[in-house]
């Protein structure tokens, strides 16, 4: 009986240690660092590994893949996307003896859209089983593997993209991925963008500029045309005082 008991408090161990796993989470395009925590410097090799693949770990930055070990054996997933989110395995290889942690990749974004306009979120992944949102106020599912999208303004398509056609200020909120445990893969913020009156205070501004220009225009012509007035009027005025001049002196030379 005590050896029973003992076996079952041994799986039941087991189990919540296969289970637990450490939390990190990333914003999309940049870069996570999986932190191993391991002090011994003896280490040979390290894998890093998801439930359907491994993957390669680069020795250094330099190179061409998105994924490098830094320092002792922390890695770095840089240019993150979405597809990246969901459970990793990290094996390390130390003085004959290996150990592995385990991760849950949480990968977070924001996007400001127009009204009207199409939001197309890459976030259905391999991973997802359902995408819930709380635009309404309160948290409801709006995609689900089994079913696809839960509203008529909806629709999805055969790259992963969740789509709402014609983006509504209501529509605005947070969006979540949950795979089949409930964890959280992808959380997206949705913000509704107003027009910033840029392009009508560009036509403004233009428009006073063309007003501006026509005064400017405007002005220099009516002062053009009182200079050739002024001009013409001290012409006349010069003249009629020549020929008053030459008819005084015609005058005064004429005998008494």
């Amino acid at each position: 009986m005590v050896n029973l008991l003992l076996m079952l408090g041994l799986i039941t161990y087991s189990a919540q240690f296969k289970t637990s796993s450490i939390s990190v989470s990333g914003e999309k395009r940049g870069n996570i660092t999986v932190r191993c925590e391991h002090e011994d410097n003896n280490i040979d090799l390290i894998d890093l590994f998801t439930p359907s693949k491994e993957i390669e770990v680069c020795e250094t930055e330099e190179c061409s893949g998105r994924v490098f070990k830094e320092g002792n054996c922390d890695v770095v997933i840089k240019n993150l996307i979405f597809s990246d989110a969901g459970k990793y395995t990290l094996r390390i290889y130390y003085n004959n003896d290996q150990t592995e942690l385990k991760y849950q990749l949480h990968i977070h974004d924001e996007i400001s859209v127009k009204a009207g306009e199409e939001l197309k979120m890459s976030v259905l992944v391999s991973d997802a089983d359902k995408v819930k949102t709380n635009s309404s106020g309160e948290w409801k599912e709006v995609w689900t593997r089994d079913h696809g999208v839960q509203s008529d303004r909806m629709n999805d398509d055969n790259d992963g993209n969740l789509i709402i056609k014609s983006f509504l200020d209501s529509d605005a909120g947070t969006y979540r991925v949950l795979d089949t445990e409930g964890e959280i893969l992808i959380t997206v913020t949705v913000r509704g963008e107003r027009n910033s009156g840029r392009k009508s205070t560009e036509k403004l501004d233009d428009t006073d500029e063309d007003k501006t220009e026509d005064t400017e225009h405007h002005k220099n012509w009516i002062v053009s045309v009182v200079v050739c007035l002024v001009i013409s009027a001290v012409f006349v005025i010069v003249i009629s005082v020549i020929k008053w001049r030459r008819q005084h002196r015609d005058h005064t030379q004429v005998p008494v």
